[in-house]
């Protein structure tokens, strides 16, 4: 896994005001904690926020959502108990819009198209299934995607979300003969060298939780990738 992860002297912040902190986060980040007792970014931001404003004590934040550990890009916190309800709904309700970028070896079959299948996740595996039909336990998963860039040996795509299902992306692009580069768990022939995934949360539009505005944030491209930088 990527050895360079956020630390509070190096946090990736995009914005941030009294009521939300956005980050781009690295590939190799956990944004909550999990069973393997690694220090998660909200941890990670709380140390962020409690030295840049010299805060004792306990420093409140709420997580809203997550990215995969081996995704880099978006993430949004919440830094007072009155924005985490507000963006707890946007995002449950599907208010905010989200749109990625990945990389993938094998081009899709149309330069620009929807996808639509059933995924059925195997907690097991930590892996969810793409089936063109519906099968029991299985939950619809839309996406559009579009080709926006040719590199020598690689395709970029975008790709905008219309639901939010586990792994959708990767098990849908995967379901198409495109696994996204670097990503082995979903059918890629070999890991990047950090570990990550070639897949960013590029854009994340949302709805101020108390100013009211939109807004859009934007990940630039990690660091250190020659692939990646060329998307630029």
């Amino acid at each position: 896994m990527n050895n360079t992860l956020s630390t509070a002297d190096n946090l990736n912040v995009i914005y941030e005001d009294n009521h939300i902190i956005v980050i781009n986060k690295r590939s190799g980040d956990i944004v909550q904690g999990d069973k393997t007792g690694d220090a998660p970014l909200s941890e990670v931001v709380k140390k962020y926020i409690a030295i840049k404003y010299d805060k004792p004590g306990a420093v409140y934040l709420g997580v809203v959502h997550r990215l995969d550990r081996p995704t880099s890009g978006i993430v949004v916190f919440a830094r007072t108990s009155k924005a985490l309800p507000r963006l707890n709904k946007a995002f449950a309700e599907r208010e905010t819009r989200k749109t990625y970028w990945a990389l993938v070896k094998n081009p899709p079959p149309a330069e620009s198209g929807t996808l639509i299948h059933y995924l059925k996740r195997n907690p097991k595996q930590n892996k969810s299934y793409a089936h063109k039909h519906e099968v029991p336990d299985s939950k619809k998963a839309i996406l559009d995607y579009r080709v926006i860039k040719k590199l020598k040996t690689f395709y970029l795509l975008e790709i905008d979300l219309h639901t939010g299902r586990h792994h959708q992306i990767r098990a849908q692009l995967t379901a198409i003969g495109s696994p996204i580069k670097g990503d082995l768990k979903y059918g890629f022939d070999r890991s990047n060298p950090d570990g990550s995934i070639s897949l960013l949360s590029r854009k994340l539009t949302l709805t101020h939780p108390v100013k009211k505005e939109e807004m859009t944030f934007t990940a630039e491209v990690p660091e250190g990738d020659a692939v990646w930088k060329a998307c630029n």
